[in-house]
């Protein structure tokens, strides 16, 4: 679990004070104070402990609440229901045939997110999923969760949280009213120091074996079927049988906003460069670069390493780097915490640089609320919906497989294929 936060230190991450009592007041009017959202939460190791706090945080005014949780390790999973007061499950399927289960939360290592969204869709729940929503080699079962999206007719949220920061919503629309001309280039990433392996998930507890306290078989899902090892276990980010590095663990962060303000959806091609430059404990990569080119002519450069924070570039929220969106006429991005926009040379309209207020910032309450809202009116436009998470996983499925391969990863649209060239 997550060390525990004051209640000023929680605000201040979750969205400020200010503007957590703005709405606080008012959100029960879409419903009944007594109609309430039970929340069961699927995996409860360090990820699920962020979920936790806001989800404790909301149901002081809002009708939710944590009703049940579940681990394949049950030492944790009994700390968090012991410290919630709420069923536990060992099997997440056994969590999903609980009536009192309407939305699920999952945050369990990559490769498991998408076999245990499409059963808790079958099983007629909402789903909130952490990020990436597959792992680098399942580009199958992305697409085949996207359709289940769409046949259950249930709700479904990426953990992308940085989606709730207005400012991507707010340039989305500048583009659509033509502010920088026709998109031809963006350019987003993640740069941070530590590689949240060997130096940055804990071993629990290392004597640990297989059994009645720890499912490894379960763990495993469908990666290859190794002998237990407890690295493996506890620091699943270093092994790319479970993980792959920047590209899916850090870029859905960046590359969803582009998508978004761009309204672009499958790529035409992608390109990608990189590999183990400083941490040589880990399998999988510490630095990532990739292009990507989509068939409305525009490109976008996605870049990041783990080792070094970039200090000199502003970033913003969750997402790691600033975007930035280039047209014919002109660019946007932010800067001081202002949108801001720069004219290209010959701009025939908007010809001089102008700010523009952000609405409001990244708030992971706020994105939790959105979803819950969305889940209550059964509204499928939540700030990160599954078709955005398949149009954004595709393309780091391919720059995953560019990289490993050494090959351009190109999509064939008529076939809805990943097709590995030269």
């Amino acid at each position: 679990m997550a060390p525990r936060q004051t209640r000023r230190q929680f605000l201040k991450t979750a969205g400020t004070v200010a503007a957590a009592a703005a709405w606080l007041p008012g959100i029960l009017s879409a419903a009944e104070p007594n109609e309430r959202l039970g929340v069961g939460l699927i995996g409860t190791g360090g990820r699920q402990g962020a979920h936790i706090q806001v989800l404790n945080y909301l149901k002081q005014n809002y009708p939710v609440d944590i009703v049940a949780v579940c681990d394949a390790y049950r030492p944790r999973m009994k700390k968090a229901a012991e410290g919630m007061k709420v069923k536990m499950y060992s099997d997440h399927r056994d969590l999903l045939k609980d009536p009192n289960v309407n939305v699920v939360c999952i945050a369990t290592p990559d490769h498991l997110h998408g076999y245990q969204a499409i059963d808790a869709l079958k099983a007629g729940k909402d789903v909130y999923c952490e990020k990436p929503v597959t792992h680098w080699r399942q580009f199958d079962l992305i697409k085949q969760l996207a359709e289940e999206v769409k046949k259950s007719g249930r709700v479904f949220q990426l953990g992308s949280q940085g989606m709730s920061d207005r400012a991507w919503h707010q340039i989305a629309q500048m583009i659509k009213d033509g502010m920088i001309g026709q998109p031809i280039h963006a350019e987003c990433g993640y740069f941070r120091v530590g590689d949240w392996g060997e130096r940055g998930m804990p071993i629990d507890d290392p004597n640990v074996k297989p059994g009645e306290d720890l499912n490894w078989e379960a763990f495993l899902g469908d990666s290859p079927k190794r002998p237990f090892d407890v690295s493996r276990y506890f620091r699943w980010r270093m092994y790319e049988d479970y993980a792959g590095g920047p590209v899916t663990d850090l870029f859905p962060h960046s590359l969803t906003p582009v998508v978004h303000m761009l309204g672009v959806t499958l790529p035409k091609m992608v390109v990608a460069a990189g590999g183990i430059f400083r941490y040589p404990e880990r399998e999988v990569p510490d630095t990532f670069n990739m292009l990507i080119d989509y068939p409305e002519k525009i490109t976008v450069a996605v870049l990041g390493t783990q080792g070094n924070n970039d200090p000199g570039v502003e970033c913003r929220g969750a997402g790691g780097r600033v975007p930035i969106i280039r047209g014919w006429e002109g660019s946007l991005t932010v800067r001081g915490g202002k949108i801001a926009y720069f004219p290209a040379d010959g701009a025939q309209k908007n010809k001089e640089a102008k700010q523009f207020p952000v609405e409001r910032g990244e708030d992971m309450t706020e994105h939790w609320k959105q979803f819950l809202d969305c889940c209550r009116a059964k509204d499928p436009k939540t700030n990160s919906p599954a078709d955005m998470a398949y149009h954004v996983q595709t393309a780091l499925i391919m720059g995953s497989w560019s990289l490993k391969q050494g090959k351009v990863a190109k999509f064939d649209a008529v076939k809805g294929e990943i097709v590995m060239g030269a």
